[in-house]
Formats: structure tokens, sequence, C-alpha cells
């Protein structure tokens, strides 16, 4: 790199920590770490809870699957995604803001202390919490990954130094900070996205490219399906999708909880599905085309970092290399804030009596603590990360497999039509995928189809039929009255405002 491109590099981490540091005083205390007091308009809403979706992993982990299958990584990851938060904006993201509304929830796991048991809450708080420490791990490597192709460094080097910016404005700011970075984070990649389109477009002889390099490309790469992404692995990721990017991803989740209430959270949704839908067409096009300059790769996760070093001029290379970072830390710093809040405000109170009644001074400085050590454990995480599979196989097959059955009971938990299941539910629901996915991977060895979509698959089968024997049971008023609270945005009568358990 050109000591231009260090020099737009260095200076993206310090804005990153600037806007840190001014959002820290508008954190008073931990209801505007966590959720910003309710108070974040749709429109940032919506851009954060496109940038926290996807992360560096993008540019290593797909940039490999466009390198080798093609077109199906638009169909297999962009086109599902947005489908799930399209459906999401009707149903599912308009209640957990209501959730804050009415009950005054900070967590994506506070509100299942009412709506099943404690028990059922901290069991899926606590898998939930394991579950992100190697996810964001995952993206700690790819980023590091990234930076090595472009400036040398050692993984763990790389590691370091992305997580250390991140770890200083999320510590302070909370999700103030991380909604305003990754809006400047947005704008960053999207300068960097389309400058990369059009001088790969350049290259390839222009706009009749678009749709020429098919031609140049080997045919499996404009089939809609190739290698393991096959139409059922599409379907099983579509149900995956629906779950993680509604909430069983908790930073996202936390984005609609911040929304003022939710016909906002709504508009947030929709505008981040659009953005799933088209602005993967321009940043996936140099992967897609990556074949037809750098054939028969060694590494196929190098290959948009190869692209960018060889045809970017300095400058732009720094550019990019800061587009990149940006996705992994929008991400990775929603995820830490979302963590804290989980162990904070539901984890912390069963374990620690004293951690009960905290003042709002000491809540704030559990928030900030418990976001220190989540970055932390992840960093670790990032350095073994080939003890578990590499980048892709912590994403697509632990990630992805896992993140089903920890979200089944609470996301249908949200829906009138699944009021009847209760606790017993929700944890056999998750067991049971748990151990689908245990006996997948070691006992059976299963397609990856197979892998990611059976342990979401008898999760859910599981949860609805329990529920559906159950339905012969009295309802909890509690439930009741919250199924009735999360349907409408004005607030109920005094008496709804009941325990979410944080106490």
């Amino acid at each position: 790199m050109s000591g231009l491109d260090w020099f737009i590099l260095i200076a993206y981490f310090f804005v990153m920590i600037g806007i840190g540091i001014w959002s820290y005083r508008r954190v008073g205390s931990a209801d505007e770490y966590f959720t910003t007091g309710g108070k974040m308009p749709w429109w940032l809403a919506g851009v954060s809870h496109h940038m926290s979706g996807y992360s560096a992993a993008v540019f290593v982990a797909y940039a490999a699957v466009a390198y080798t299958n093609g077109f199906t990584l638009y169909v297999w990851w962009a086109v599902p995604v947005s489908i799930a938060v399209f459906v999401g904006a009707i149903w599912i993201a308009p209640r957990w803001a209501r959730l804050r509304e009415h009950y005054r929830v900070g967590s994506p796991m506070e509100y299942l202390a009412t709506r099943y048991n404690v028990p059922t809450q901290q069991l899926m708080a606590w898998c939930g919490v394991l579950l992100k420490i190697f996810d964001v791990g995952a993206k700690w490597a790819a980023i590091a990954i990234i930076l090595q192709v472009f400036t040398g460094l050692p993984l763990p080097v790389g590691i370091l130094l992305s997580g250390g910016v991140s770890l200083i404005y999320s510590t302070i700011g909370g999700l103030w900070a991380d909604a305003l970075t990754d809006f400047a984070q947005f704008i960053i990649q999207l300068v960097a996205g389309i400058a990369m389109f059009v001088i790969v477009l350049a290259k390839l002889g222009g706009i009749d490219a678009i749709g020429g390099i098919w031609a140049k490309l080997p045919p499996n790469h404009s089939h809609l399906f190739d290698g393991p992404y096959t139409f059922w692995f599409v379907v099983a990721y579509l149900l995956i999708d629906f779950l993680s990017y509604n909430g069983g991803t908790w930073n996202l989740a936390q984005r609609y909880l911040a929304s003022p209430n939710g016909t906002e959270a709504r508009k947030a949704a929709i505008l981040s599905g659009f953005l799933y839908l088209l602005w993967p067409l321009i940043l996936f096009f140099p992967m897609w085309a990556a074949p037809i300059f750098f054939p028969h790769l060694a590494k196929p996760d190098q290959s948009y970092a190869l692209m960018a070093r060889t045809f970017l001029p300095p400058g732009l290379v720094g550019l990019v290399l800061a587009g990149m970072f940006s996705h992994t830390m929008a991400m990775t710093t929603s995820d830490a804030n979302a963590i804290s809040s989980v162990v904070t405000r539901d984890i912390l109170p069963r374990l620690s009596a004293r951690t009960r009644n905290l003042s709002p001074r000491g809540a704030l400085v559990a928030a900030r603590t418990t976001t220190l050590v989540f970055v932390l454990l992840t960093m670790l995480v990032a350095v073994e990360q080939n003890a578990f599979g590499g980048v892709l196989g912590l994403l697509i097959t632990w990630f992805g497999a896992l993140v089903g059955p920890i979200s089944i009971a609470m996301l249908f938990g949200l829906l009138p039509a699944f009021r009847h299941s209760g606790p017993a539910a929700a944890i056999v629901s998750l067991v049971g995928g748990v151990v689908t996915f245990a006996l997948d991977k070691y006992a059976f060895h299963v397609s990856t189809a197979a892998t990611v979509g059976l342990p979401v698959l008898v999760s859910l089968i599981l949860y609805t039929v329990i529920g559906w024997f159950s339905r012969g049971r009295a309802l909890k008023p509690e439930v009741a009255r919250m199924m009735e609270a999360l349907s409408q945005d004005v607030p109920p009568p005094a008496d709804v405002y009941t325990t979410t358990g944080r106490g």
C-alpha cells in the first residue's frame, strides 16, 4: 500500500474513534447505551441494520464462493436475506419496538422471563452468548486475512488492530456510537464499492461486460444453484435468515428496539431489505469477474483483495480497505452491544444479587465492562479460528446451523399464533436442534444443506407440535397481555407494565 492508502486507513480509524468519543457524551444511562432510549430515527436504524448484517467475511469467505461458484452467491445469500427482512417488516420488526414501548426492555432476551420463565431465558441467553463469541471471532479473522493480503501484517496483529479500534468506540459510546459509525461506514463502503465496480467494468471493456462476463467464465458460474448451494440449501437458509435478520442475531433486534415505535421499526426494516436486494449486485460484481483476471487461484478467499491491490490507484486501495473494515466493525461492535445488554440485564442479575439494583452509573459501568470482556474473548477465538474450520466453517456451519435452534422460541414467541408454545416447547426445541446439529456433523456427516437446515427444522417442528398439544391449557394472564400489547403501538393500560424478570 502507498503512503496515501495508509493515511486514508489511519484517518478512517481516527474518525471511528472520534464518533465514539462524541457519542460518549450522549450516553448517560444503560437504557441509552443499549437502545438509545428509543430515539433512533428509522433511516439510521435501517442503514445500521443493513451494515450490521454482514462483515468483511463477505470479502473473504463469500468472495471464495463467488470465485468458485459464481452467481449462486447472490441467489443463496442476498435474495433470501432481503425476503426475510421484508417479511419480518410485517410481523416481527414492529413487535421489537413495542416491547421497549410497553415493557421497557433493553435486551432481546429480557422479555423471555415473562413470555416463558427465567430458566428458559437463562438457557437461551447463555447459548446465544457462547455462539456469538465464535461468530464474531470469525469476523475478526476475516478482516485480518484481508489486511494481511494488503499489508503483509501477521493475522494476530490484524486482529488486534481492528479489534482494538472497535473496542474503544463501542465500549464508550454504546448503540449511538455503533449506529452513527454504521452510517459513516455506509457512506465509505458505498464510495469504495462503486469505485471498485466502475474500475473492474472499465477493465472488462465497459458497461456491456455486465452481461458479457458470464460467457468468459465457466458455465456453472451463471447457474442459480451450484455445488453445495442447492435449491434446498437456499430454502434452509431462507428460514435461517428469517430468524437471524429479524432478531435471532441479537444486534439486529437492537436496531428495532431502538426505534421510537412499531411503525418506525417497520420503515427501518423495509429500507434495510431494499439495501440487501440491490447493493450486492454492485458489491459482488468484481468477485464474479475475479476468475477472468486471476484464473486458478490457490486461495480463492484472497481474490477480492488481490483485485483491489492490482487494479486500484493509490488512495482508492486504502478507501476500499476502509470499506471492508467498515462492514466488520459495524457488525462486531453492534454484536458486542447486544451481548453486553443480555449479560448485563439478563444474566448478571441471576448470578449476583449485587447487580440487581445497580445505580444508573453502576449499570453503565457494568455494560461497558461486559462489552470489553466480550470483544477480548472474540479476538481470542479469531486467533485460533483454524481450530474451528476457518472463517467459512465458523460462519456457515457453526453459526448457520445453531442460530436457528436458539432463535425459534425467541422470534416465534412474539407471534400470537404460537402463544401456547410455552417453556417446555422452548427448551425442547433448543435442545433438539443442538442435538441434531451434533449428530449431523459428527455422527452421520450429511451434506452442507442438511447440516445447516435440519437443526432449525427439527427445532421448529418441536416448538410447533408441543405448542399445538398444549393449546387446551389456559394461557398465563401475563402472556395474554403481552400478545395483545405487541399488536399495537398505542401504550396499553398501566397494569401491562409487569416485570420482565430483570430483578
